[in-house]
């Protein structure tokens, strides 16, 4: 892999979930966020994928660090809100999505 590029690993991984090796592309993306922890994308797309496996603890883990990079967009605590939804996390993923509403209705900066 050497010289691939954090979005050809990106895109490599999403090649595994669309033919269905949903476990391998999260693997496949835990690797790209070891080597690119500011990788916002591929975080956002490892809560998705984490939930659809069940893997609650991860996805809530970097639906979290989403918003820490991501700190203005509504729909990364949107993105939270579900993981922590899914994972029981009733409180936080209450205040997650009322983040995400404030953020909406925040005027533009």
């Amino acid at each position: 892999m050497g010289s691939d590029t954090r979005d050809d690993r990106y895109a490599a991984a999403e090649r595994l979930k669309d033919t269905g090796d949903l476990a391998g592309a999260v693997a496949a993306l835990e690797s790209v966020v070891a080597d690119h922890p500011e990788f916002a994308l591929a975080h956002s797309a490892l809560a998705a994928w984490c939930t659809r496996l069940e893997r609650h603890a991860d996805a809530v883990r970097h639906a979290r660090r989403v918003c820490e990079l991501e700190p203005a967009d509504p729909f990364s605590y949107t993105a939270l809100s579900v993981a922590c939804m899914r994972a029981g996390l009733i409180p936080e993923a209450e205040d997650a999505l009322a983040r995400s509403r404030m953020l909406q209705s925040a005027p533009p900066r």
